[in-house]
């Protein structure tokens, strides 16, 4: 409870950043079937937001050395409002995969920032519990996204606007928060190397769940309206993918 508290600011950010990131990808799988999107397309979104998120992980470190952590999160949650707000005013998949460009973007430099925050804070005594807690508030905040879906109505204005809502709150409680920040150096880099010269189990874990959760949160609306189920079905549906990895993470952690 003690770690939850020292935290509070930060996992509330995470939750309201993954209230909007984690509803956008389904989101825009049942907007693009109803706006005449073939499987290829929709498929294309997917792909960009993760290039996005490739870019967004080589990006972070330095911009995260040069201006600090609450700047660096307002930087890339700006970009993310942005790419929702603009989803409707154009409907091209094309377009739209720009826009998931930058929502990986978005993504891959808030979670940078957090976790960068929390391994800062950390000792190696408590590292286990507090990536723990990390990922069981993260994943709740996802399983809450799977449950909008079955609210926002598909190819709606109102629908990604709730989104970049959400996205733009997320803001306040780490650019409020009266706690100190870490120090960084001024260019970190990051040294993918290195990650598996100190972990080559850890990167194998990261490659196999990110070709299958990955995936599976595009394909899973897809193969649901194809079974007939609806809007609120498909939301169940992905709930309980993400149920399973959140009941894991605190006893592992």
């Amino acid at each position: 409870m003690r770690m939850l508290i020292s935290f509070a600011a930060l996992f509330l950010s995470v939750v309201l950043l993954q209230l909007s990131s984690g509803g956008v990808g389904p989101l825009d799988v049942l907007s693009g079937t109803v706006l005449g999107f073939t499987r290829q397309e929709i498929g294309m979104l997917g792909s960009a937001h993760f290039f996005g998120f490739f870019i967004g992980c080589w990006f972070a470190p330095r911009l995260l050395g040069s201006i600090g952590h609450s700047r660096t999160f307002a930087a890339f949650t700006a970009a993310g409002s942005i790419s929702l707000i603009a989803h409707m005013m154009v409907i091209d998949p094309y377009a739209w995969a720009l826009m998931r460009v930058a929502s990986g973007l978005c993504v891959a430099g808030c979670y940078t920032v957090v976790e960068a925050w929390l391994q800062a804070k950390v000792t190696n005594e408590t590292r286990g519990r507090a990536m723990g807690t990390y990922r069981m508030v993260d994943m709740t905040g996802s399983l809450c996204a799977q449950g909008i879906i079955g609210i926002l109505a598909p190819a709606d204005y109102i629908s990604y606007n709730i989104l970049a809502i959400l996205c733009c709150a997320a803001l306040l409680p780490i650019t409020l928060t009266t706690a100190s920040q870490p120090e960084t150096p001024k260019s970190p880099r990051l040294r993918p190397k290195l990650a598996y010269t100190r972990s080559p189990l850890a990167v194998a874990g990261v490659i196999v769940a990110a070709l299958s959760s990955a995936s599976f949160r595009m394909v899973g609306p897809i193969y649901g309206q194809e079974m007939g189920l609806t809007a609120g079905q498909i939301a169940w549906f992905l709930a309980a993918f993400v149920i399973g990895g959140a009941l894991a993470q605190f006893p592992i952690g």
